[in-house]
């Protein structure tokens, strides 16, 4: 079951197609997700550059019916630099969100025992202003199938696009730091990093003892985005998307 859904949501994605709820029987389970995540990631033969978590502002879990983050893969050819054009696949629902990412200087390798906030602060190298692109791979949307279908579709990704990057992050304050999400010029949110989880490190905190449990860790190099601050908000063909961030460079998107 778990190489047969994968196998659909993989060519959905490479194909710019959607899978049929009913191709999808039984539906992933917490239990089996990230495992259907996995075998997608295979199949892909892509390399992972690094993650994508959702699900870290209060509005974002009630939208999936969770209480607790996800995280999905992000693969080489979906992450891109600001500005970049996106070639959108309408049944898949497209979305934008205004994040904040990090890039790692070190790795966090699986340990015994939890990473601390100060111990995965010290690995960050550098952070950036980012757009993340997400939509569903199954017809319909993903209302009624909760964190699991979500985690399995690799955290709904459709792709990062950063900013440039920011050496001295450490002056900005990352909790009041402000995204403002625009389409088409039309301002539609405007949030504090603290909609992460209270603060986007500790988004980071939660990605680093996740992945350290799974026994992979984090690698030096990998991006990671930490879930949005702005609120999800629908695209289309045509649009031009934008943000703007507190002390950070902005970022923009072209949708085609």
């Amino acid at each position: 079951m778990t190489t047969d859904i994968a196998q659909r949501l993989w060519q959905a994605r490479l194909n710019g197609t959607v899978v049929q709820p009913d191709e999808i029987d039984p539906k992933p389970t917490l239990e089996n997700s990230y495992a259907i995540q996995a075998e997608v990631t295979r199949l892909s033969g892509l390399d992972v550059v690094g993650f994508k978590i959702g699900s870290t502002s209060e509005a974002a879990m009630r939208r999936v019916g969770t209480d607790e983050p996800g995280s999905g893969p992000i693969l080489k050819p979906f992450l891109l630099d600001s500005p970049a054009r996106i070639e959108l696949v309408p049944t898949q629902m497209p979305q934008v969100q205004g994040e904040i990412a990090f890039r790692l200087g070190s790795d966090l390798p699986a340990k015994e025992g939890a990473y601390t906030y100060d111990q995965v602060a010290a690995a960050v190298e550098t952070i950036a202003g980012a757009i993340e692109v997400v939509g569903t791979r199954v017809a319909g949307g993903l209302a009624g199938y909760g964190r699991p279908m979500s985690t399995a579709d690799g955290g709904v990704n459709i792709a990062l696009v950063v900013g440039e990057w920011d050496r001295d992050w450490r002056k900005h304050d990352l909790k009041t730091l402000e995204i403002g999400l625009r389409i088409n010029g039309e301002e539609k949110d405007r949030g504090p990093g603290s909609r992460a989880l209270g603060d986007p490190m500790n988004v980071m905190v939660w990605l680093a003892n996740q992945q350290s449990k799974f026994g992979r860790g984090l690698k030096k190099g990998e991006v990671i985005t930490t879930g949005t601050c702005t609120g999800i908000e629908a695209i289309h063909p045509g649009d031009i998307i934008d943000a703007d961030y507190t002390g950070l460079s902005p970022v923009e998107i072209t949708a085609v």
